[in-house]
Parts: structure tokens; C-alpha cells; sequence
């Protein structure tokens, strides 16, 4: 997508939206009685089911993101309100984050060897995450990257303090209660419920009239995985990878010259409804399409791009009302009143069917409330 600056430093682009599933699986097998107590039922799960580290490295360099377009967002609005609300970030950001929330799980995993939770979450992890974010941004800096302050003021701190108790106090206790259910376990319980899964790679057989059989999977209710990610924690993660999306593809869209000049991407905050809503729904059909109809990869990819066509024109026609849509294609060929064009087809439908190959690794993604 395009956006247009709110400095009116001409035209710029957003990137395409994040459409990612929400997952079905389980805990896999039971801890051995001989393993100490764990901090949580999350933090020291049975073999296999935390999720893999490159799994959490994407989710933290999401994070990142997203906080860093909420900060952005609001110090700009607080200079000069503006309804399209436009934040910032870049890749570097993204990879910086993904390695120091990668350090602060690691320290946060110590906390039962502290004598005292009140000294480990108000001093020695706020103490930590601080310095590890000072020096991040004291590496941007001293690379070029955007956004790096020599030294943060008493405001920065104080505000990186609050991000520490956040971090420690809401965003980790809960993350690592997400869980990873492999293949092969999934599998077996497949197997104790009476499903016999197909093996991995198995092409569908045909039925007896020559029409293809609808794919084997644990499906709920309308062909839906029938264990996952609750659906506020799929609406969260996809309006998150939406920030992703755009910051990604305005900053290279503006390294390579096309934008206008700035070595950060951008994107609005009224895109987290919009693609976590999109996303929500390209989902849903998903589910529907591939489960309960056994449609093949290129039958379903018109009906999503056609969906988010329509999703998107509608939520520009919505946003242009109130002075607050952030994209103007009106410079583009193949447009429709500024707010659609074919020049992003390519793009829609590569992400559609990323959407497919990642929805296959995130239905093994489950939350284990807390008992």
C-alpha cells in the first residue's frame, strides 16, 4: 500500500498485511516427577513444547515494533495531533529488540534464584532491561541507524523503567505460557482421540468419484482447529504483524530512493485494527476453504485478495471521512478513488499464501492460562 507523509514529504508505501493462524495443539507429554518445581506451568514445560527459539525471536522483534509505532505515535501526536497517527520504527530496531528481549527472558527465567520477588521485579530486571535498551540505542546510533540518542534524559529512563515492569510483569509472565506442540506429539494425541493423522507431505487421496477427499486435521466447529490461540490472542498477533509489515516495507521502500529519503519505515496506528481484523477473517476463510472444503492453495488466493480489496477500500472510505487515512494511491495507475490499486496485486498475493505456510506452524501454538 502507499501512504502519504504527514509532512507531505510526498508519497510513500506501506506493505502488505499479516495474515498469520492461530493454532491448534496441546501440551506435549507430562513433566517427570524427578525435574525440580518450575517457576510456572509455562516456563519449564515437558520436552518439546516450549516454542523454538526462532519462534520466540520473531515474536520479540514484533513486540519491539509495535512499541516502538505506540511511542512514536503518541510523543508525535502529543506535538502535532494528527487523527492518522503515524508511528515509526525500522529493521533495526526489529533486529535489536528480537536480541535484547532474547537476553531479558534469560534474566527473567532467574527470578526464582532471587531470595526476593520485590527486589528482582522493581530493581535487578528494570536495572537490566534499562541498560540493555541504552545500549541498543547506542549501537543505532553509532551505526546510522534511526533514532539513536547519545545519551537518554531523565524522561527516557523513567519511561524505559515503566517498559522494564511491563515487560516483566505482563508481557513475559504471559508469553511463556504460550506452547509449541510438535508434529510427532501432535500426532500422537491425534491418535489417542481415534484420528488417525496422514503422514507429513501425504498428497489427499482421491474418493471413488474422482473427487479429492478434504484434508485430515483436528477441526472444531465450521473446520477451525479445535485448540489454538484464543481469538483475542490471534486479533493481537495479527495487528502486530501488520506494524511489521508496513515498517519493513516503507523502510526498503524508501532505501532504495523511491520514498522520501528517510532511513526509517512508518505505518498508522489505525493499521493494527485493520490488518488484525483482515487477518482475522483471511483466517476464518482459511479454515473454511482448505478443512471443510479441501480447496487447493490457488483456488483460495482470489477469494483472500478479493476480501482484502474490499477491506481495504472499506476501511479507507471510513478513515478519509475523519481526516485519517494515512494512504493516497491517486499517483498510482490501475487505482480506485486513491485507496486501492492492481499494482499491489503481486504483494497481496504473496502474503496470502505466506499467510497458508505460516497458519501451518502457528496452529501448534496454544496458551496455557494460568491455573
Amino acid at each position: 500500500m502507499a501512504r502519504r507523509d504527514a509532512d507531505d514529504e510526498g508519497p510513500t508505501r506501506r506493505g502488505g498485511a499479516a495474515r498469520l493462524s492461530g493454532a491448534p495443539g496441546g501440551r506435549g507429554g507430562e513433566a517427570a516427577v524427578s525435574r525440580p518445581e518450575p517457576l510456572s506451568t509455562a516456563e519449564a514445560p515437558a520436552e518439546g513444547a516450549a516454542l523454538p527459539a526462532w519462534m520466540r525471536l520473531y515474536f520479540y522483534g514484533m513486540h519491539g515494533i509495535t512499541l516502538d509505532v505506540l511511542l512514536s505515535a503518541a510523543r508525535r501526536f502529543v506535538r502535532s495531533p494528527d487523527l492518522r497517527m503515524l508511528g515509526f520504527s525500522s529493521p533495526y530496531h526489529c533486529l535489536l529488540h528480537s536480541l535484547t528481549h532474547f537476553a531479558l527472558e534469560k534474566v527473567y527465567l532467574q527470578q526464582r534464584r532471587c531470595p526476593s520477588a520485590f527486589v528482582f521485579n522493581f530493581l535487578l530486571y528494570p536495572s537490566a532491561h534499562v541498560g540493555l535498551q541504552t545500549l541498543a540505542g547506542a549501537l543505532l546510533s553509532q551505526g546510522g541507524g534511526p533514532g539513536g540518542a547519545a545519551a537518554p534524559g531523565a524522561l527516557d529512563l523513567a519511561l524505559q523503567y515503566v517498559l522494564a515492569l511491563y515487560h516483566c510483569q505482563v508481557f513475559l509472565k504471559r508469553f511463556l505460557r504460550l506452547r509449541y506442540q510438535r508434529r510427532r506429539q501432535q500426532q500422537q494425541q491425534q491418535l489417542l482421540r481415534g484420528t488417525p493423522p496422514a503422514p507429513a507431505g501425504a498428497r489427499v487421496p482421491a474418493a471413488a468419484g474422482g473427487r479429492r477427499r478434504r484434508p485430515r486435521g483436528p477441526r472444531g466447529a465450521a473446520g477451525a482447529p479445535s485448540q489454538g490461540l484464543p481469538d483475542l490472542l490471534r486479533f493481537l498477533f495479527f495487528g502486530m504483524h501488520g506494524f511489521l509489515d508496513e515498517i519493513f516495507f516503507t523502510f526498503f521502500f524508501n532505501l532504495l530512493g523511491q520514498g522520501d529519503g528517510t532511513s526509517s519505515g512508518h505505518t498508522s496506528l489505525w493499521s493494527f485494527f485493520m490488518y488484525g481484523s483482515c487477518s482475522f477473517v483471511v483466517e476464518k476463510l482459511y479454515f473454511h476453504l482448505h478443512y471443510s472444503r479441501g480447496w487447493g492453495t490457488w483456488k483460495r488466493v482470489p477469494f483472500y485478495v478479493i476480501f482484502i480489496y474490499a477491506w481495504e477500500l472499506s476501511w479507507g472510505l471510513g478513515l478519509r471521512t475523519w481526516g485519517a487515512c494515512s494512504w493516497d494511491y491517486s499517483h498510482y495507475p490501475l487505482n480506485f478513488m486513491g485507496l486501492i490499486t492492481l499494482m499491489y496485486l503481486p504483494g497481496w498475493i504473496f502474503l496470502s499464501v505466506y499467510q497458508d505456510l505460516l497458519s501451518n506452524v502457528l496452529w501448534q501454538v496454544q496458551y496455557v492460562p494460568t491455573n
